[in-house]
């Protein structure tokens, strides 16, 4: 039969305990373990835009949208009232200066123009007919005058005779001094008509100024509404491009409208003189200075041009920038052509610089993520910015020349101040 051994009970419990000790102290000491340790970096999975710092000339630029816009620009107005009978040409049409764009319709104008013109030639015959009895006046002046003139020389020789005859005793005393009597007023109704003539001259001359004068009034009336009647065929006046009917493209112009004058009825554009104006950010525009070098890109080429004007005054939060082009347009440029342009503003020489963050502001600290030396890791890392530009930013500190750091939007990962490239 088996016997039991004395303490068998007791060495059991006793490595049962000791046991349970050894397994609450592992487990201790790896619970403690694990809270030492750092949590893992997480991975990225997506490859982010890395760019390398680094030394050298950094060209600050401003990037602004725009469109192309004519350096010249016609409006026509509507210069008399009427109705629109026809329009001849639709925007998008080559004009030359005689080119009729569209036809006015104005019945009141035509007739006064037609009244007009029956009025100047009325007075053109009353001209030619006052002419004419002044003329008639004139002769019949001059025909007296020399009536008495002959008369005048009939009585000078009685007078004459009359007198010899007198001095032989022919003749009565009386009658001598009687015949000389009749000379001398025939010679002083003499010198009365031939005076008269130089008067009524005169007169005549005045007359048909007179005449003349009203003439003219009338046939500056005639020719401005003949003017007028003409202008209701509105012409371009320029050569270029018809841009738009009507004073915007939302309140266009239609046949059998009514304008009024002053109205405005079609834009004509010069494609081949263009201009880009820009939109820049306010905060960015401060710096931008007449006569700086500029790029437009019409996404059919780039042209070269210089900074024109610069408007004085912010809308929406941009400030339009003219830019003056100096190189050949591409084919395909044409007004209203959305554009991006670039305006470099200056050269900074010798400074440290990277691409810019996607939350780069000028003078401003953030944190970016660097790469260690393998590439595979990346710590966040405060960087203090300075002078930026489109695609650059110059840094001040916290980062030296050869670091590669990442430019992406990393906002995800904020928590993390590690994290591993997958």
């Amino acid at each position: 039969m088996d016997v039991p051994r004395k303490g068998a009970a007791k060495g059991r419990m006793i490595r049962r305990t000791v046991f349970a000790v050894v397994a609450i102290a592992a487990v201790s000491v790896v619970v403690w373990g694990a809270r030492q340790m750092k949590p893992a970096a997480p991975t990225v999975d997506t490859a982010p835009w890395v760019d390398t710092v680094k030394r050298g000339e950094m060209v600050r630029q401003v990037r602004g949208l725009g469109t192309l816009v004519p350096e010249e620009i016609m409006w026509l107005p509507a210069l008399t009232d009427g109705r629109i009978a026809k329009i001849r040409l639709r925007p998008g049409a080559n004009v030359s200066a005689d080119t009729v764009i569209m036809e006015l319709d104005n019945p009141q104008l035509e007739l006064d123009a037609l009244n007009a013109e029956w009025q100047m030639k009325s007075a053109d015959a009353t001209l030619q007919d006052l002419a004419a009895r002044l003329q008639n006046l004139s002769l019949d002046q001059q025909a007296a005058a020399a009536r008495v003139a002959s008369e005048m020389q009939t009585a000078r020789l009685n007078a004459e005779v009359e007198s010899k005859l007198g001095e032989q005793g022919l003749s009565s005393d009386v009658k001598v001094k009687t015949t000389k009597a009749i000379a001398d007023e025939l010679q002083n109704r003499s010198r009365i008509e031939h005076e008269k003539i130089g008067s009524l001259g005169q007169s005549i001359e005045a007359q048909l100024n007179v005449q003349h004068v009203q003439i003219q009034r009338l046939r500056a009336d005639w020719e401005l509404k003949k003017k007028q009647v003409a202008q209701l065929k509105i012409r371009a006046g320029v050569n270029g491009v018809l841009q738009q009917l009507g004073a915007s493209p939302a309140v266009p112009v239609e046949e059998g409208q009514r304008v009024a004058a002053g109205a405005i009825l079609a834009k004509i554009a010069q494609p081949s003189k263009l201009k880009a104006e820009l939109k820049i950010a306010e905060t960015q525009a401060k710096d931008v200075m007449v006569g700086q070098i500029a790029e437009i890109d019409t996404r059919n080429g780039v042209i070269p041009g210089r900074v024109s004007r610069i408007d004085p005054a912010a809308q929406n939060g941009t400030v339009t920038v003219d830019v003056r082009l100096e190189g050949q347009l591409p084919s395909g440029a044409r007004p209203d052509l959305s554009v991006d342009g670039t305006v470099e503003l200056e050269r900074l020489r010798d400074v440290v610089y990277v691409g810019r963050p996607v939350f780069g502001q000028p003078n401003s600290t953030i944190t970016l993520f660097r790469l260690d030396a393998t590439g595979k890791e990346a710590a966040r890392t405060p960087v203090r910015l300075g002078r930026t530009s489109v695609n650059t930013i110059e840094v001040v500190d916290g980062l030296k020349v050869g670091d590669k750091v990442i430019l992406s939007d990393m906002s995800s990962y904020d928590a993390h101040s590690r994290i591993r490239l997958n």
